[in-house]
């Protein structure tokens, strides 16, 4: 049976406040999204180490003993080495990339193996991505790989993160007009990563949950207008996690089936499992 290492790299403390605003943690949002994309047959055995809480590998447990691993957002900044829990995240990040386990990494977990590996994360000049991601267009390289196989030519996501500048060697995936890294891939040897600067875990209800928890920021960042506007898009959001049929609301926000079907929506969950904890 397969293994895999959910590395939760957010507090439990801010989990609990996005469980309060209607989302749910991060890794069960990964559990089912992943879940999605299990062979008839097959099952997967998950373990969540919550790294941002000091939490550690049990006695006897070795990153070896993994068939894969998925690095979660996080609220931290990778350029913040004042922060403990970054150093210590990004030491786990290079200990798994030694280790040569099969990593895949959400937003964060872009940045922090990017920044274990040598490259950069820092504020996006163009401002913030919150809520979809739009036009995001697969490289040359992006269309022949794996991780990007059954998306669109353009396609959006759900999202909210800042950018990465790459280490030597890695190869981008998909860009947009915000971020010129949206996905890319790191590989040496037999050592291998994966990572989006979205979310393919998140749905709506999560993206809701966050934007209800940083409505000042987003004031401040000139994303809304008013507490009320926010509140507006939280409420639109949260009903179309819970209907993703309201045609209204998905012609009043411009998202179309890459972001309301699941399974579109986590296609590189299930690309990543086939070729790299499967295959």
């Amino acid at each position: 049976m397969p293994r895999l290492l959910i590395v939760n790299c957010s507090p439990d403390a801010l989990l609990q406040r996005v469980a309060a605003e209607g989302g749910r943690k991060y890794d069960a949002l990964f559990v089912e999204s992943i879940g999605r994309h299990v062979p008839d047959g097959q099952t997967l055995e998950h373990f969540t180490l919550n790294v941002a809480d000091g939490e550690g590998l049990p006695q006897g447990v070795q990153l070896g003993d993994f068939d894969g691993v998925w690095l979660s957002g996080s609220p931290f900044n990778v350029y913040r080495l004042d922060q403990p829990t970054v150093r210590e995240q990004i030491e786990l990040a290079r200990a798994i990339w030694e280790a040569a386990v099969s990593t895949f990494g959400s937003c964060w977990g872009l940045q922090l193996m990017t920044a274990a590996l040598g490259g950069t994360v820092h504020l996006n000049p163009r401002g913030r991505e919150i809520g979809v991601a739009r036009r995001i267009r697969p490289t040359k390289a992006g269309r022949g790989h794996a991780l990007l196989r059954g998306k669109e030519r353009t396609f959006d996501a759900l999202c909210t993160h800042e950018v990465a500048t790459l280490p030597p060697g890695a190869t981008v995936l998909a860009s947009n007009e915000i971020s010129a890294v949206q996905a890319a891939s790191i590989s040496e040897g037999g050592r291998s990563f994966w990572g989006v600067q979205y979310h393919p875990e998140f749905d709506f209800a999560a993206v809701a949950a966050i934007i209800s928890l940083r409505i000042e920021r987003h004031l401040n960042e000139g994303l809304a207008r008013s507490r009320e506007e926010v509140a507006g898009i939280v409420a639109d959001f949260r009903d179309l996690s819970c209907d993703p049929a309201r045609k209204d609301l998905a012609w009043r926000y411009g998202v179309g089936s890459d972001v309301l079907d699941p399974m579109l929506r986590t296609a590189e969950f299930g690309n990543w499992l086939r070729a790299e904890v499967l295959g």
